[in-house]
């Protein structure tokens, strides 16, 4: 009986230790278990950079990315389901000298690569700490976007080919202590905010092209490590914070003498100030810091002698002091030969006895004559430009006096907006905004290539081609009037709308108008090719009506496609986000693209025309500035206000264009009835079966729609803040990600069924 027990006993025990196994097993498991969406983001973002041989162990979409194991170049933490640590070491280092922002062939990834479009992804792992993505080939302008990854603490980015300036909302990026962007082509001034990340410790932008000043970093009290070297940095040497350990600022072309300040940086271990255009004579000081171990200042304008009782610190094992213009004798502590210490000399003109040092004269500093007469040159060759500028500026004014005097009628553009102040108070728009918003900004010219130029149509030129506006080419009528379908006499098909224009307008303040209306161009924009005034063309003659001639847009409007009312078949998920996302970068091109931006631009369904290869394009848009009806209160409001209210009304609008892309057209007209009973019923999925349109629920992945159906909430909610467009546009983007790898998965389940 006794051996029984033990038996009996041995056997419980064995079964609890593997019971206790078993539920460790099962909890590290769901410890470590990376969610569905988070493998998909990271098999998007394998997808942007072409699909690099280093993350090949990522092909197997049944194992967890988490269980695999951490290899040189690919290296994965994860934490409650998540990824919060991400490197990669590919295998396209930056190895060309210069780089002019494009994409090279067999160098970095492709023409068709997007980092604005990557940023978008790599943002949606919300709770990453370590990103470091290397030799990767990844090309372009950083965005502005990348402070989305707000919980970062490590960023590297070395040895790729990023391009322009530094994003300023990375300075919103504060928990960041790690910053490497060495090895690129950054090429645009030192960012001035970067003691704004008060948790900085690692600042590195090594051999980049950055030019300008280094800005005063004293107050960044938690950097340790600045590396700077191999840029174009050209200012004197700023003030830097009391715990630095390394300071690298070789090949820059620093000038003037080392602060006496950087005497007292006890902490620092190792200085390179080597090729630059530093002068005067080194401060004894530096040598005898208690930490330092290395310092570097080869290659500079230093003169003058070093002092006979320098005193050099007890760790300091390397000094180069070479190819300067040093006199006298070399210190003792740095004759003294040491297994320890390297001291590096030559190229000065020290009186040492040894080879490699120049004659005395080759070092001698200019004398006071030299001075007086450099210093006379010098006068006489600024008194001579100063003598030219004025003479130059005489003449200027001289011109624009004769001008005014003998050409009255060429008053500039500017000053005839600033005129019709009163004018533009009918409109809601400022003279300040009406002239400003003359400048176009160079996103004007992104894709607009092949788009006619917009010319000044013959009202019978334009009576031809509707054969007197006969009733049977009238296409609608709303608020911005009547609308005709016409041929012209080459057999172009163009819409003609007949606008009427305020009694207020004077023939030339319209023509300005219209000039900035020519200026939009986007390939999202339906085309303005032309105009024609109705009247006179006396100077002050007021017009009564204006025809506008666009490009004809034969496939029908967005809300036909949505009811199924146009022919063809209705459209699906995929094609829906394709016409959302086209709208909403020609709305941020319309906000973005002219200073200070057209506003209110009346979305809706019935408005986005859809050509004939399906490329959605917005119509009847910023013709506010023409049309006579406009809500006066907002321009009472001053320029700011008017703006984010008109902004806001895009947005709004916006918003229920995607609903009506959800819902359709007949449930998304009910609006403020729907909103109180309905919208709350799209956060479930049984929700979203009595009310989303059947031909969305097939073809789309819950996540996709997700997305979309909370920026739909944030734009209408009137609880809520108005997304930007830039923020609307993410969203879209991300939500055509989602869906693409949900399709992508679902064909490679099919495949599998079939063999």
């Amino acid at each position: 009986m006794g051996i029984a027990k033990k038996r009996e006993f041995f056997m419980g025990c064995c079964r609890s230790f593997l019971l206790c196994c078993f539920a460790s097993s099962f909890f590290f498991l769901g410890t470590h278990q990376l969610q569905s969406s988070q493998t998909q983001v990271l098999l998007q973002l394998r997808k942007h950079l072409e699909y690099p041989r280093q993350l090949e162990i990522w092909n197997d979409h049944t194992i967890d990315f988490c269980s695999i194991s951490s290899l040189s170049q690919v290296h994965m933490t994860c934490l409650d389901n998540l990824v919060t640590e991400l490197r990669v070491v590919g295998d396209k280092p930056a190895t060309v000298s210069d780089f002019n922002g494009f994409s090279i062939p067999n160098q970095t990834l492709s023409e068709a690569f997007s980092l604005d479009s990557f940023v978008t992804t790599l943002a949606r792992l919300n709770s990453l700490k370590v990103l470091s993505l290397v030799s990767l080939g990844i090309w372009g302008q950083l965005p502005d976007k990348i402070h989305r990854l707000s919980s970062l603490q490590y960023l590297d980015l070395s040895s790729n080919y990023l391009f322009g300036s530094i994003p300023p909302k990375v300075s919103a990026m504060v928990k960041l202590q790690t910053l490497k962007f060495d090895d690129n082509f950054l090429n645009e001034t030192m960012p001035k905010w970067f003691d704004s990340l008060s948790n900085i410790t690692t600042l590195s932008l090594r051999n980049n092209q950055l030019k300008g000043s280094l800005p005063d970093l004293s107050s960044s009290s938690s950097l340790h490590v600045l590396d700077v070297s191999g840029n174009k940095l050209n200012s004197k040497l700023p003030s830097m914070p009391k715990g630095l350990v390394m300071l690298l600022l070789s090949n820059n072309s620093f000038s003037g003498e080392i602060p006496k300040k950087y005497c007292t940086l006890s902490g620092l271990q190792h200085l390179d100030m080597s090729h630059n255009a530093i002068s005067g004579t080194p401060l004894a000081a530096l040598f005898s810091l208690p930490n330092m171990s290395y310092l570097d200042l080869a290659s500079n304008l230093l003169s003058g002698s070093l002092p006979g009782h320098l005193i050099c610190g007890s760790k300091l094992d390397y000094i180069d002091i070479s190819n300067n213009s040093l006199t006298g004798e070399l210190p003792f502590c740095l004759r003294t030969e040491s297994e320890k210490r390297i001291v590096k000399f030559g190229g000065n003109c020290l009186s040492i006895g040894m080879q490699h040092q120049h004659e005395l004269s080759y070092c001698k500093e200019v004398s006071p004559k030299e001075k007086q007469y450099g210093g006379k040159d010098v006068g006489i060759l600024v008194g001579v430009i100063l003598g030219l500028v004025v003479l130059t500026v005489l003449l200027v004014l001289s011109s624009i006096i004769f001008c005014r005097r003998y050409f009255p009628r060429g008053i500039s553009e500017q000053h005839l907006l600033h005129k019709s102040v009163e004018d533009n108070s009918a409109v809601g728009l400022s003279s300040e905004i009406l002239a400003n918003a003359r400048y176009i900004s160079q996103a004007a010219n992104v894709g607009i290539q092949g788009l006619p130029v917009c010319r000044t149509f013959a009202l019978e030129e334009l009576m031809e081609a509707t054969n007197n506006f006969d009733n049977s080419v009238f296409l609608g009528e709303g608020s911005y009037g009547k609308l005709y379908k016409g041929r012209l006499y080459n057999g172009t098909l163009v819409s003609i709308r007949c606008l009427p224009l305020s009694k207020k307008y004077s023939i030339r303040n319209v023509k300005l108008r219209l000039d900035l209306l020519a200026k939009l161009r986007h390939p999202h924009l339906v085309c303005l090719l032309g105009h024609c005034l109705d009247g006179s063309v006396r100077d002050d003659y007021s017009p009564n009506k204006v025809y506008l001639v666009s490009e004809y847009v034969p496939n029908g409007n967005f809300r036909a496609h949505l009811s199924g009312y146009s022919p063809g078949k209705v459209l699906d998920w995929s094609e829906r986000l394709a016409v959302l996302i086209s709208v909403a970068k020609a709305v941020q091109f319309l906000h973005t693209g002219i200073i200070p931006g057209f506003f209110c631009n009346r979305l809706k369904t019935n408005n986005i025309l859809l050509n004939e290869h399906g490329m959605a394009k917005l119509s009847d848009y910023g013709l506010s500035i023409l049309a006579e009806e406009t809500d006066k209160s907002k321009a009472n409001d001053g320029l700011s206000s008017w703006q984010m209210i008109s902004l806001e009304d895009d947005a709004y609008s916006f918003g229920y264009i995607l609903l009506e892309a959800l819902v359709g057209p007949s449930k998304s007209d009910r609006r403020e009835a729907f909103m109180q009973n309905d919208m709350a019923s799209l956060n479930s999925l049984d929700g979203r079966k009595k009310i989303v349109e059947p031909i969305v629920l097939a073809t789309c992945s819950q996540e996709s729609l997700s997305i979309v159906i909370s920026i739909t909430n944030k734009c209408i909610c009137p609880e809520s803040s108005r997304p930007s467009f830039e923020d609307i546009l993410w969203n879209l983007q991300y939500a055509v990600q989602v869906q693409a790898t949900a399709d992508g998965d679902r064909r490679f389940d099919s495949a599998s069924h079939q063999y």
